[in-house]
């Protein structure tokens, strides 16, 4: 399907390019970033503001980089990696972690839409959790019969109302514009702030919203654009120029509504969460707002709660389904996926293992995976053998290696903070 073929007549030329980011960006509202931010908030109020601002202008490089690799070669980071990586055994290990870290990503997914089912309806966490994948596997089963754009439609309209869900709270108790601004000045107040500054990026930059977001750029614009060493194609100016162009703007919204959401959902938390006991957990946060601002702000919450865990756990089967295509060159249906990935979160939410804890040890687990996306991410779109004429500049570049860097490190910092138990 290509960008013209799929446009509805009269619709703006480069308005209709856009969506791919937005889908990816459902990756940056997920549980994990809720239980995260509005952890820091409670009980760090403003201080780590600017860890949320930091985090949000690495992950656009990021999402970009990855876009961009998927219009230019017309395949995605595991279809090039699953070319270069010419050993069989390199490329099953590689598999292996970037599987698990999107069977992470799923459990935090699928146990966020149980407790939003069980705050809303009191439904049973399991009975929930099998809610959730039942939904999800509709919404995939849109993807694969209808294609990219109707499945884009539909996640937006869910960004719509996880956007709504989390903000409105703001708008209700605002928070103090003094305590805002001094949270941009970047400073820690001790061992807890940089765990908690750490999961706060270990849940923003997720390795399979890199995989994600290059394989729905191929799948919108593969077909108008070049495969790696297609290289009459790849120099087709003025159509990747276009395309490059409206994935910028496209990443830009998709960041701009992600950041806005998550730095509301720190701030709701500073301004009316600071010193509660209790809300180190989504149902504890709940209890709090209930009784802080009321029941209205609450079922807000939950319902912005719901949507991201439907959401998100369907963008993160398809980046599983899509890691395991382009690394083993084995394709299986994304729905028969969903259903084998939705078995160890079903068990955690059945033995009645404490939810939150279950998120914590998830976001452990996608920090190991954030190395394996981000480097070989860096490197394939600075070499002109892979991106030709479309290559990164060397700030660009240097920009890619310096939040590596830091996100690297910072997850190596959770890792042993977590681990230590400090």
């Amino acid at each position: 399907m290509t960008a013209r073929s799929a446009r509805p007549a009269g619709a703006p030329r480069s308005l209709w390019l856009l969506g791919p980011a937005l889908v990816a960006g459902v990756a940056y509202l997920d549980p994990g970033n809720v239980a995260s931010n509005m952890t820091a908030g409670a009980q760090y109020g403003y201080l780590l503001v600017w860890v949320v601002l930091a985090g949000n202008v690495m992950a656009w490089l990021i999402q970009y980089l990855s876009a961009k690799l998927g219009v230019v070669t017309g395949q995605s980071l595991p279809e090039v990696l699953g070319t270069r990586l010419t050993r069989p055994w390199a490329r099953r290990a590689y598999w292996l972690q970037a599987e698990l870290v999107a069977m992470a990503t799923d459990l935090a997914e699928v146990i966020g839409g149980a407790v939003a089912l069980n705050l809303l309806f009191d439904v049973p966490l399991l009975l929930g959790g099998l809610i959730t994948g039942a939904v999800s596997m509709v919404l995939l089963a849109v993807q694969s019969r209808r294609g990219a754009r109707p499945f884009e439609f539909v996640i937006i309209g869910l960004m719509a109302v996880i956007t709504i869900g989390f903000v409105a709270g703001v708008f209700v108790a605002p928070p103090d514009p003094a305590g805002v601004l001094g949270g941009m000045v970047p400073r820690f107040e001790d061992t807890g702030s940089v765990l908690l500054a750490a999961s706060i990026l270990g849940a923003t930059i997720m390795p399979h919203a890199i995989y994600a977001h290059s394989s729905l750029a191929r799948d919108r614009f593969g077909a108008t654009t070049a495969h790696v060493g297609d290289e009459a194609a790849r120099t087709d100016t003025s159509r990747i120029r276009r395309l490059l162009t409206a994935t910028r703007w496209d990443v830009s919204i998709a960041m701009v509504i992600a950041g806005s959401v998550n730095l509301c959902i720190l701030l709701l938390a500073a301004a009316n969460l600071a010193g509660v006991e209790g809300t180190d957990s989504l149902e504890g946060a709940h209890a709090a707002l209930a009784a802080g601002l009321g029941p209205v702000v609450a079922t807000f919450f939950a319902v912005g709660l719901l949507a991201s865990g439907l959401a998100s756990t369907s963008v993160g089967a398809y980046a599983g389904a899509e890691i395991m295509h382009g690394l083993l060159h084995v394709r299986i249906p994304l729905l028969a996926r969903r259903l084998v990935t939705l078995i160890p979160a079903l068990v955690i939410l059945g033995i009645g293992f404490d939810p939150t804890l279950a998120l914590v040890l998830s976001q452990v687990v996608l920090s190991f995976g954030i190395p394996f996306a981000l480097i070989p991410l860096v490197v394939l779109t600075a070499q002109r053998r892979t991106l030709g004429p479309w290559v990164n500049r060397r700030g660009t570049t240097a920009a890619g290696v310096l939040a590596s860097v830091l996100l690297i490190a910072l997850n190596g910092a959770l890792l042993w903070l977590v681990l230590t138990g400090a």
